[in-house]
């Protein structure tokens, strides 16, 4: 039964840090910065991508385990509040949007879809990256990290951005690059797109994903795919 006030207009709900971004560089940096700051030594960077996702936080224990003993949870507290604080002022020094995201997000708002991001980056940074990259206007909903008491792979994360958009979650798609996603997406039960080129810690053939695609001129052809009745033409 639909909800009063909800509509059959498809949405999309797209991770934000190595799906429509290439953030690595700037985050992995902050986190040398702060480890630093601590007596520990840089994470050398065939190892950074592997330490992306989750969240700053995240991003932090993992960096202190690679390094030495894990860390405490005071030390945690500390170094992420440095991490925010130090990645505000360097958010996009190396950050650039994956090739034809721009023409994408213009072609999807044109056409009417809702359009979301779903992240566990910490909602106020996540507005900050969208208005720098230049593509804050194409996203009339932003769940960060810490907008609710849960984030994913909790399904009330895309839920709530569902209802934000005034939709459903059977005309929703999540589209990501790691395991958080798909486990957010399938928690949800909500079709998952996976990015191949972004930031995982399982081999992409674990993802899980519905479709894997290796670059944004195969997505029309994944949405048609996945949500035929709004997008059977874009194939």
């Amino acid at each position: 039964m639909r909800r009063s006030g909800m509509t059959n207009r498809p949405a999309l709900l797209f991770d934000l840090d190595g799906t429509l971004a290439d953030t690595a560089a700037d985050l992995c940096e902050t986190m040398n910065v702060i480890l630093a700051l601590h007596g520990r030594d840089r994470v050398p960077a065939e190892r950074v991508r592997h330490l992306v996702g989750g969240g700053a936080r995240l991003l932090m224990e993992r960096g202190f385990a690679e390094t030495g003993d894990a860390a405490s949870e005071a030390l945690i507290d500390q170094s992420f509040a440095e991490f925010l604080d130090y990645y505000s002022h360097h958010i996009a020094d190396h950050t650039r949007l994956f090739p034809g995201v721009r023409d994408l997000l213009a072609r999807l708002q044109a056409a009417d879809v809702g359009l979301a991001v779903c992240t566990n980056k910490v909602e106020h940074l996540s507005h900050k990256l969208l208005e720098t990259l230049g593509i804050a206007k194409y996203f009339t909903v932003v769940i960060g990290g810490d907008t609710l008491p849960v984030k994913k792979p909790d399904p009330e994360h895309l839920f709530e951005a569902v209802r934000r958009l005034g939709t459903l979650p059977s005309e929703a798609i999540m589209v990501g690059d790691s395991e958080t996603d798909t486990a957010a997406a399938k928690n949800a039960a909500i079709p998952c797109i996976c990015v191949s080129f972004g930031y995982r810690r399982v081999a992409l053939d674990e993802l899980g994903a519905d479709i894997v695609i290796d670059d944004y001129q195969a997505f029309p052809k994944a949405l048609s795919s996945l949500l035929p009745q709004h997008f059977a033409e874009w194939a």
